[in-house]
């Protein structure tokens, strides 16, 4: 595993708030890396994969905690 990842285990840590705020920044970071990617001037490739891999993470623990509070609402 590369040395600048992010573990589960700190995104689930963070309040919802929080992770609404980094999935945002992380999605306006990934459009800019398509742009960059597209004209030629991306340097650092491997970026792009990093930043797929956060949102997933992010929206797994966002759909995670919604789930949750579905099923304890619904019960």
């Amino acid at each position: 595993m590369a040395k600048n990842t992010v573990k589960t285990a700190d995104v689930r840590g963070k309040t919802d708030k929080e992770l609404e705020t980094r999935l945002a920044d992380l999605r306006k970071e990934q459009f800019n890396l398509r742009f960059q990617r597209a004209t030629g001037q991306l340097a650092n490739t491997a970026r792009v994969g990093h930043v797929r891999k956060e949102i997933a993470k992010i929206t797994t623990v966002i759909g995670e905690r919604y789930r949750k509070h579905a099923k304890v609402k619904g019960e």
